[in-house]
């Protein structure tokens, strides 16, 4: 039994990044783990499906029934393992010095279509005399495609989306304004939350898998929204050290 005098012994900032890495690996394990013969009851459940494909009895369709939804507990027990391993791996970057109007110019044409659709307005205020900052090019547009698709969801009537970079003190920022529904102040609070959302279905890991990236490339997010009015998320990411030397020794 333990003594409740006895002191626990404080842990060193490295002792408890190599428990949370030992954590991290381990959760990431256990999800491959379950894809395996998740993915294998999922196949089996398609199969079963085409066997009763033209059900002729009330049983054979009420089989039918309890297939599908099964199937669609797979996929979504599959997409939730995805973003899971996604958001364990957000932290491992491949960092090398890139724009950041080219990343957002990318995501943005990737939604050109579904923005149309949805009778969304996209407008680009770029300042094409951004420096270069240090990025993972892969990772950086995956946080982005979330931001954006958050925000085109937001606006399911059509509005406007305003994608606005500009040269702040200590780098660069990204400002995605959107006139959607917004968040009230409970949601606002908890968005960051892993596991939070307000999506049914949704896996909660998408807002919080972005800020990982941000804040592992030495970055921010902030965000601020007013229920039915819209909400802007900012990005702030610093300029490389020996780049910021140059630009402040060519001011002089």
């Amino acid at each position: 039994m333990i003594d409740d005098e006895t002191p626990i012994p404080e842990l060193s900032v490295d002792q408890l990044r190599a428990s949370y890495q030992e954590l991290a690996a381990l959760a990431g394990s256990l999800a491959h783990e379950i894809k395996n013969p998740l993915s294998v009851i999922r196949m089996n459940m398609e199969l079963l499906a085409e066997d009763f494909a033209t059900p002729q009895t009330p049983k054979e369709r009420r089989a039918l029934a309890k297939i599908e939804m099964v199937s669609r507990q797979c996929t979504r027990l599959e997409n939730l393992l995805n973003d899971f391993l996604r958001f364990s791996r957000a932290g491992r970057l491949d960092i090398r010095l890139g724009n950041l109007n080219e990343q957002i110019a990318r995501v943005l044409d990737l939604f050109d279509a579904q923005s149309r659709e949805n009778g969304v307005e996209v407008i680009r205020y770029f300042d094409h005399d951004l420096p270069s900052v240090s990025i993972d090019p892969e990772a950086l547009q995956a946080a982005l495609v979330n931001l954006v698709k958050n925000a085109l969801e937001a606006m399911p009537a059509g509005g406007q989306l305003v994608a606005r970079t500009r040269i702040t003190r200590n780098g660069v920022a990204l400002d995605l304004i959107d006139t959607g529904c917004g968040m009230d102040e409970k949601t606002a609070v908890r968005m960051f939350d892993a596991f939070y959302s307000t999506k049914s279905g949704g896996s909660g890991l998408g807002l919080p898998t972005a800020r990982k990236i941000i804040e592992a490339h030495g970055g921010r997010i902030g965000v601020q929204s007013e229920l039915n009015r819209g909400t802007q998320f900012t990005l702030e990411f610093p300029t490389p050290a020996r780049l910021a030397d140059q630009q402040d020794g060519a001011k002089e």
